[in-house]
């Protein structure tokens, strides 16, 4: 029997989570996928707020499932999670390792004693004081990591790893989008825009921006003293495409308003998408050549075209489902929020034990 390893993904309204069969082989083989939603503030902004509640949904959903495996992956990717460029002098994985707590202080905005700190080798280069490796600084808040750990235990789950959502996106997402050239994956998420560059495959550069669809949501509803469900109604309706007439249902001044709101806020994250490929270009000495944008917000009706237009680089769509391979009985069931939705999970599970 091969190994099994389930991914689990731990977002602000529903909890995800995906069977992947000997994960160490190129390609995903995903035999089980569920997904349950949350109760209303049990987390918050990618942080287990309430484990005990967190617990008791993976017992459901696992007993709803029927995953063959205890062992888990679990997903970091919030506001909590630093990524930044850093050059350490060449020496074994475990060494550099060991040596961050005493080089990268200056770098973190919180204490080192409360961070769990990891290195991604990128590439070795030649320094004045001889072999470097060139890679990317990973500091988590450890708060805010124990807790879903301790949730998946309390759930009398196993977890065997702790990765990087950006690095779970990539490892789904990228090996089709092209193996040579500079590639930006661009996942529009709820609370969080995850921005990863792979040059020929490998990632090389990844931000994590605290700002998604939600934000044009909860404005909408603040504005207008809207439901936020009739709020995200009226986003997804509206969008960022300007038409002469308001679509049915709206009068013109609040099909105006709306178009407004929506043009207003998402202009900031589109602004900060933009800021952060220039800062990649001009630190990294390497222009983008495409972008491969994925996340339900990323859907907004002419978000991608704005994108475009915007950086003045190719847009297109990531398919969820390139490289995965499903078993019979999910081919039938497509999930709640599509596809895409399955992505976190089934990326967390593929990386195996870590």
């Amino acid at each position: 029997m091969g190994t099994r390893i389930v991914g689990i993904d731990i977002g602000g309204a529903t909890v995800r989570a995906a069977e992947v069969h000997d994960p160490a082989k190129p390609g995903a083989a995903v035999h089980r996928y569920e997904e349950i939603e949350l109760p209303e503030g049990a987390v918050r902004d990618g942080d287990v707020r309430e484990p005990n509640t967190v617990a008791d949904a993976l017992r459901r959903l696992w007993a709803s499932a029927g995953f063959k495996s205890k062992d888990v992956v679990l997903g970091v990717g919030n506001h909590k999670v630093i990524v930044r460029d850093l050059t350490v002098a060449k020496m074994p994985l475990d060494r550099i390792r060991e040596s961050l707590p005493f080089q990268v202080q200056d770098l973190l905005p919180v204490p080192v004693a409360d961070a769990l700190l990891d290195f991604y080798p990128v590439a070795e280069e030649q320094g004045d004081s001889g072999p470097m490796v060139r890679g990317l600084l990973i500091a988590a808040v450890k708060e805010s990591v124990e807790a879903k750990v301790s949730a998946a235990r309390l759930a009398g789950l196993n977890p065997v790893g702790v990765d990087l959502v950006p690095f779970a996106l990539s490892r789904v997402l990228l090996p089709r989008a092209g193996a040579s050239g500079s590639v930006a994956l661009i996942d529009v998420g709820e609370t969080t825009t995850i921005v990863v560059v792979a040059r020929d495959g490998v990632p090389s550069f990844v931000r994590i921006i605290p700002a998604g669809g939600q934000d044009v949501t909860r404005a909408l509803a603040d504005r207008l003293d809207l439901a936020e469900e009739e709020a995200e109604r009226l986003k997804r309706m509206v969008g960022l495409v300007a038409t002469p007439k308001a679509p049915e249902g709206l009068s013109t001044l609040a099909y105006e308003t709306v178009l407004e709101i929506v043009f207003s806020v998402t202009s900031e994250l589109l602004s900060g998408l933009r800021n952060t490929l220039a800062y990649y270009a001009a630190n990294h000495g390497d222009q983008v050549e495409s972008i491969l944008l994925t996340g339900g917000a990323g859907r907004l009706p002419g978000f991608p075209d704005a994108l475009a237009e915007l950086t003045r680089v190719p847009v297109r769509e990531g398919n969820p489902l390139e490289g995965i391979t499903l078993a019979r009985a999910l081919q039938e069931r497509e999930p709640s929020g599509g596809w895409g939705a399955m992505t976190v999970a089934v990326g967390l599970a593929s990386g195996g034990a870590a």
